[in-house]
């Protein structure tokens, strides 16, 4: 077996680790609506989902700013004040923020600062 065949193995058991760990973090917290983060490699994608029942509250994704100059952290920034505001008409103020698989630095971070920064709490 080569290094890399044995190197992608483990980053692959690392984040299936990460993932359970989040997913297991949002059992403990009880019966709260959940933010979920998807993050491709030019947008990021939003959406908050209500586990009782199923079904997606509110969504946003930076496919839906206007097409503006700006870096992919301070679209993520956006996405979530505007995910927040929407969250926040739907008379949504406690979240749990489901950040699956990934680290919580760069885009998602900042999108985690957008939401508190409209009001969210998580």
């Amino acid at each position: 077996m080569s290094y890399q065949k044995k190197s992608t193995k483990r980053v692959q058991k690392r984040t299936v680790r990460r993932t359970f760990r989040v997913k297991n973090k949002q059992m403990s917290r009880g019966i709260l609506p959940r933010i979920s983060v998807f993050r491709s490699l030019n947008q990021i994608y939003a959406q908050i989902i209500d586990d009782s029942n199923g079904t997606t509250i509110v969504s946003f994704s930076s496919l839906l700013l206007k097409d503006e100059k700006t870096n992919k952290v301070a679209k993520a920034k956006k996405v979530g004040l505007q995910l927040g505001k929407l969250a926040l008409d739907k008379s949504l103020d406690k979240v749990f923020f489901d950040r699956g698989q990934y680290l919580y630095h760069g885009r998602v971070k900042a999108l985690a600062e957008g939401l508190r920064e409209s009001g969210l709490k998580f």
